[in-house]
């Protein structure tokens, strides 16, 4: 197939190419084919205890009402679109509506990640936004991208035609020439918004920028208002340009490693320990244990049963622990619990997450 060089659109072959999008990080999303779920590994995730969730890696369900909606990766066993092995798939749970209330779902995007499209500049570039949507509902859906304080947002709209059937959807979006866009921090670049049934109070007109914070356009569809309503998605590409091109297919060690900036775990199988430490008295114990990716910023790190092994003997900890991140480049986690009982002080020790539990680190934004 012949390549053409063209000094005003770059190289083009076939349509799979643009000049501000061809090379590099081309799609801002991650996890956009939904093939991670460090979390949950494929289980049903409910809404009933919080107001945010992480889902899928890099997905973060936001919910003003709890119980209305279950998500997961793979949900029905529905056939994905040609090239895609996964999807994210919503199922509401109980139908609803309220004016106030916002249910969506949100990919945040870093600074660092977006900083070069120059928003709240005149240089402001346009981008495109593309996905595979698949729902039980049909109409004309809605959803947003906002800057980080909600003082900026960019109502959009795209239709579903036939029921229960996956169509491929493109957005595109003239860059923000006004407004606070972060730049190149490591702090909320962009919030691209899949609207699930925020009220009114959270909708605008579609298709232009407003200095307000919208979720979605009005009169778009609400799958929460549905009880058993579904809408599944995959393929979601963020890209420079006005046009959609293929997927950014990227390998999974990369994914993964892009994905583990935010968020990663360690499971615990049966006596496995796998961190090293020092005792410190009878009770307590330092250790530290590095990380496969540097974090986005200092972490939160939560544990649930400890394990220890000595000279002396082992047992377990369910103490709270203290954490402490000792590197500038939060490429290590150390920590200190004084949960045990039995050290000896002074000794080596090697601790780890007990059979079926985890130790994690998040930096989500």
């Amino acid at each position: 197939m012949p390549i053409t060089i063209d000094g005003t659109n770059g190289i083009t072959q076939a349509g799979e190419f643009n000049s501000d999008s061809s090379f590099g990080f081309k799609n801002r999303i991650i996890n956009g084919a939904m093939v991670l779920d460090q979390r949950n590994a494929g289980a049903s995730i409910g809404t009933a205890s919080s107001t945010s969730t992480y889902t899928l890696d890099r997905w973060l369900a936001i919910f003003s009402q709890n119980s209305k909606f279950t998500i997961q990766q793979n949900a029905g066993s529905v056939t994905p679109p040609v090239g895609f092995n996964n999807y994210l798939g919503i199922t509401t749970t109980t139908a609803y509506s309220g004016s106030g209330d916002i249910f969506s779902l949100d990919q945040r995007i870093e600074g660092y990640n977006f900083a070069d499209l120059n928003w709240g500049t005149a240089n402001a570039k346009t981008v495109t936004l593309s996905f595979y949507v698949r729902s039980s509902l049909t109409g004309t859906f809605g959803g947003a991208l906002r800057n980080a304080d909600g003082t900026r947002s960019y109502p959009f709209t795209y239709t579903i035609s036939v029921a229960n059937t996956w169509e491929y959807k493109t957005i595109t979006i003239e860059g923000d020439t006004s407004g606070t866009w972060v730049g190149a921090t490591n702090g909320i670049g962009v919030i691209v918004i899949l609207n699930l049934g925020s009220g009114s109070t959270w909708a605008g007109t579609a298709g232009a920028w407003a200095s307000a914070d919208y979720r979605t356009a009005t009169g778009a569809t609400s799958v929460i208002a549905t009880n058993g309503a579904t809408l599944y998605i995959t393929g979601v590409q963020l890209e420079v340009g006005s046009t959609a091109t293929s997927f950014d297919y990227r390998p999974y060690g990369t994914e993964l490693a892009l994905c583990q900036r935010y968020y990663t775990q360690m499971y615990g199988a049966s006596d496995t320990h796998m961190i090293a430490g020092r005792s410190d008295g009878t009770t307590g114990a330092f250790f530290s244990f590095p990380l496969n990716v540097p974090l986005r910023a200092s972490p939160t790190v939560t544990t649930t049963t400890l394990a220890q092994f000595n000279s002396g003997g082992n047992g377990t900890s369910t103490a709270s622990t203290s954490v402490n991140n000792f590197s500038a480049n939060n490429t290590i986690v150390a920590l200190y619990n004084n949960g045990f009982s039995g050290l000896t002080n002074n000794r080596m020790i090697v601790v780890g997450p007990q059979g079926g539990t985890y130790i994690t680190v998040s930096a989500e934004l």
